[in-house]
């Protein structure tokens, strides 16, 4: 191995190790003491770093959060994905996807709530937004993969439906009103709409 691969090599580990301090500073702080109460110079000095190399890996805080959930996210979307392979039911196999990024995202509510704001209204240029994007589509996805499994349903009503139960997702986990709600509530009511819109052949499935 030349020197110039063996000097790239160290400078890409040096990133990663960055990262990962930077990310766990983050989270830690943001789950004491929640986003809003959290400056970037307190997450600089837990990471042992300057701001200014902070910002070098994402400009914002919100952009911060948005790192620190993602890699949660990563998390609960793979235990879904899991779940939902060892679950025969299709309304019960969606529900297993939804339930992990549910509890992700409430656990700690306020920065949950955050996340979904920034990934709303965020700099869709910013590799943590697109990141946060691109989670949402692998959500989709999977709900698509489960939802064919009943072979009466096609690829376009499939990606229609997996939508519009992302967006009854997102937006439960969102709403003020919901604030006080509990994961299960959240969870019960998510499959109430969800259940509504696939219709009773859906929670049959798995007896056929």
């Amino acid at each position: 191995m030349s020197l110039a691969s063996k000097s790239v090599g160290r400078r890409e580990r040096n990133k990663q190790e960055k990262l990962e301090r930077i990310t766990a500073a983050a989270k830690e702080l943001f789950s004491v003491h929640g986003v809003d109460e959290v400056t970037t110079q307190q997450i600089a000095d837990k990471a042992d770093i300057g701001t200014g190399t902070l910002f070098l890996y994402a400009k914002t805080k919100g952009e911060l959060l948005l790192l620190v959930q993602n890699s949660s996210y990563v998390d609960a979307l793979e235990r879904g994905r899991a779940a939902a392979g060892k679950t025969l039911d299709v309304l019960d196999a969606v529900m297993a996807i939804v339930r992990p990024v549910v509890e992700c995202n409430r656990t700690q509510i306020d920065n949950g709530r955050t996340y979904l704001r920034e990934m709303l209204f965020g700099d869709p240029e910013e590799p943590h937004h697109r990141d946060a994007l691109a989670l949402s589509v692998e959500t989709e996805e999977a709900i698509v993969g489960v939802l064919r499994r009943d072979e009466s349903v096609g690829e376009p009503e499939a990606v229609a439906q997996a939508r519009i139960i992302s967006a009854i997702m997102f937006v439960s986990m969102a709403a003020t009103v919901n604030i006080g709600s509990s994961v299960e509530d959240l969870l019960q009511d998510i499959r109430r709409q969800a259940e509504v819109l696939l219709g009773p052949k859906k929670k049959r499935q798995a007896d056929t």
